[in-house]
């Protein structure tokens, strides 16, 4: 390597960042402890003052903040505040990277936007709460979607605050990456919500139970690589240990026990009558439930 190509890796990147809540003040501060020079900009410009005091600069507007670096990150409420406060920015030769929560559609319409105004998109997905950006050790990290020469270009930055995972091309893949992860992690919420109001009203010690509950449903989560084995080659009778016939027939005990218990079946109803009609529909009753995916999708 030559000695510019070791200036250049070695440099700090500097950075702007467009908005500053609790998400946005952690990414500044990880920048910021890694040497990076970051320019902050807030609708409330109060909130973003803490920064400064950390050595970040203060821009006065949004267009200034994006006028000051070529690497502008967006963690703003939603895609109406994006588009609202870049409205009359200057984006030619500007590298964006949104890391504001929306739509895999959003996020498709934000980079044909930002394209047609001279700017290089990626959009992100972060899978991390604001206590865990900065720490290695704490599995944060973020799905980055769009273009493939900014993510290459900009990869070790965007690695500082959390692990990156590029998932393609498609602008909107970000997005869709993860309201996919965090749908299955509502659906487990509400099942670990149904188990707990089923003991609820028993002398049953909530913390002696939930060691049970996690080691239950760890190991289940395995199922979730069957399931894609299945869709993959269209399958859904392959090694199958517990089939749709058999627990189409525990349905009855499930809404009976929590009937008996005082307890709402409505965290667990909606699959299990997918479960019926998928067994109820056609020759399935050798299948697992993966065949229910496709009721989900069926237009």
């Amino acid at each position: 390597m030559t000695d510019n190509a070791t200036d250049k890796a070695s440099s700090p990147t500097p950075v702007t960042l467009l908005g500053t809540g609790a998400m946005g003040t952690a990414l500044a501060r990880a920048w910021l402890a890694a040497g990076h020079p970051v320019t902050v900009w807030n609708r409330t410009p109060a909130r973003a003052e803490a920064l400064a005091v950390e050595g970040a600069t203060v821009a006065a507007s949004a267009d200034a903040a994006v006028a000051a670096n070529r690497l502008v990150v967006a963690c703003l409420l939603d895609d109406d505040s994006l588009g609202e406060a870049l409205a009359t920015a200057d984006l030619g030769g500007r590298d964006l990277v949104n890391l504001t929560t929306g739509t895999p559609g959003e996020g498709r319409a934000r980079a044909a936007w930002a394209e047609a105004r001279g700017a290089r998109f990626v959009d992100g997905g972060i899978m991390a709460v604001p206590p865990m950006i900065g720490s290695p050790d704490s599995g944060a990290f973020v799905f980055y979607s769009g273009s493939a020469a900014l993510f290459e270009e900009h990869r070790d930055v965007l690695a500082v605050p959390a692990g990156t995972a590029y998932v393609g091309a498609d602008a909107g893949f970000a997005a869709l990456h993860d309201v996919a992860l965090l749908s299955a992690m509502y659906g487990m919420f509400g099942g670990i919500a149904h188990a707990f109001a089923l003991i609820r009203r028993e002398d049953i010690a909530p913390e002696d139970f939930a060691p049970l509950l996690v080691s239950w449903l760890t190991a289940m989560a395995p199922a979730a690589l069957e399931s894609a084995g299945k869709l993959e080659s269209g399958d859904y009778t392959r090694d199958v240990v517990s089939n749709l016939a058999m627990q189409v027939a525990g349905i009855p005990t499930f809404l009976r026990t929590a009937d008996e218990q005082g307890v709402r079946p409505d965290m667990v109803r909606p699959y299990l009558d997918l479960m019926r009609r998928r067994l109820e529909s056609g020759p399935h009753a050798d299948e697992d439930t993966t065949g229910v995916i496709d009721l989900l999708t069926a237009t």
